[in-house]
């Protein structure tokens, strides 16, 4: 099994690090670490050392070292962007934990049309911190070193606009009109960014289609069946990290 990852602000500069805080008291009285474990710092953005557990003092200070050397992962080509629309109750953190530990490179929540919960005022901030909160204790716990980023919630103008700007725009879409081809087939980018739109339980509608299909983007399906729109996402970044060799 690869050792536990554990997040810090800034990587050590020198061979040993004290780990302390919640992420101390995380690795000291909930893993329960020992001397000799091997264990993982990371910024959560692609930089990395290994270590090994010196010693736990108290309840919340966790003594590493051996991290002479940190590395950095490369960023992922092609990346893999998500828009996703808001769902009902806790669905929306299911899909960014889910998402996260497939693999996905980033997140934006959609204020579709047809969403039923609306971020505004202060449930908005609390609601984008929970997501953001849940991409990190993901990251953490599928052995990532390169968290996705949480976007501030965007409007569909806007999120139009980040479609035209993606090498491969694509919009999760379940009518199997003449329109909607399969993502297993979509011809991909080998760089760039892909951005993904999976719409809420009610679906996309037919002037946020126009709008997204006026900024490039394709209309597809996944498969036979009809996914909720907290999986949809998931089950779309599996198959295109498989696509892309990025699995292999």
């Amino acid at each position: 099994m690869t050792a536990p990852v554990f997040v810090v602000e800034q990587l050590p500069g020198g061979p040993e690090f004290v780990l302390e805080g919640p992420e101390g008291r995380h690795a000291v009285s909930v893993r329960r670490l020992t001397p000799g474990e091997d264990v993982v710092l990371t910024d959560g953005r692609g930089h990395w050392a290994e270590g090994v557990v010196r010693a736990a003092e108290g309840k919340d200070r966790l003594v590493v070292t051996g991290l002479e050397q940190v590395h950095e992962e490369p960023a992922p080509a092609p990346s893999i962007t998500v828009v996703q629309a808001l769902p009902k109750g806790d669905r929306g953190e299911l899909a960014v934990e889910t998402m996260t530990e497939t693999g996905v490179d980033a997140i934006v929540p959609w204020q579709a049309s047809r969403c039923i919960t609306q971020w505004k005022g202060d449930r908005g901030l609390k609601s984008l911190t929970k997501w953001r909160n849940t991409a990190r204790e993901a990251g953490k716990q599928s052995r990532r070193v390169r968290f996705p980023e949480v976007a501030e919630a965007m409007s569909t103008k806007q999120v139009a606009a980040l479609l035209a700007t993606a090498d491969l725009a694509v919009v999760l879409h379940e009518d199997r009109d003449h329109d909607s081809e399969p993502l297993a087939t979509v011809a991909l980018p080998e760089t760039g960014v892909i951005v993904l739109v999976v719409g809420p339980e009610g679906g996309v509608s037919q002037d946020e289609l126009a709008a997204f299909a006026s900024a490039g983007a394709r209309t597809c399906r996944l498969g036979p069946t009809v996914l909720r729109t907290s999986t949809a996402g998931t089950a779309a970044t599996a198959l295109l990290l498989g696509r892309t060799g990025r699995w292999s």
